[in-house]
């Protein structure tokens, strides 16, 4: 897995102070992307165990309110095996800590997939350029969701955070 930025004290990709991860790989393709050079699964940095401890040193601090994986996909396919194995030790290691994703897949369409055991935010859907909204907060186009997931999973309907 792949990986282009760990950004620290983010404020704009979730709730609360976070740190972000941005990965490689995206199928998706949406025009107007606004982080197309992650698109290429095999373009950026080696996600390896010095990234880790970063993403863990940082996300350790008492101050951040979580983590949020971006880029690219996470759950791109090429991803899934790795993003999967890095949401359990977060889960392991910093249990208090809220999770939130962002993926060009919908809910509906990865509703089987274990990653959404660990994962409390989605924000899902292809970003659509004819519906940019910049004061929709926490999502580029009107038609993605902000998806409180363990509430979906528990009531068997989506629930909107």
């Amino acid at each position: 897995m792949k990986y282009h930025d760990i950004t620290k004290d983010d404020m704009k990709n979730g709730d609360g102070l976070r740190v972000v991860l941005w990965l490689s790989g995206c199928e998706h393709g949406c025009p107007g992307c606004q982080n197309p050079v992650t698109w290429d699964p095999e373009d950026g940095l080696v996600f390896d165990e010095a990234a880790k401890r970063e993403l863990f040193e940082i996300l350790g601090k008492p101050y951040i309110s979580g983590i949020t994986l971006s880029g690219g996909d996470p759950l791109y396919p090429g991803n899934r095996g790795e993003v999967l194995r890095l949401l359990k030790e977060i889960r392991e290691n910093f249990p208090e800590k809220n999770v939130w994703c962002y993926t060009g897949y919908t809910y509906e369409d990865i509703a089987s997939l274990e990653h959404l055991e660990y994962i409390d935010v989605l924000v899902d859907g292809k970003y659509v350029e004819a519906l940019k909204d910049n004061q929709y907060h926490w999502a580029g186009s009107t038609n993605q969701r902000i998806i409180d997931v363990k509430e979906s999973r528990l009531c068997g309907s989506i629930v909107l955070h």
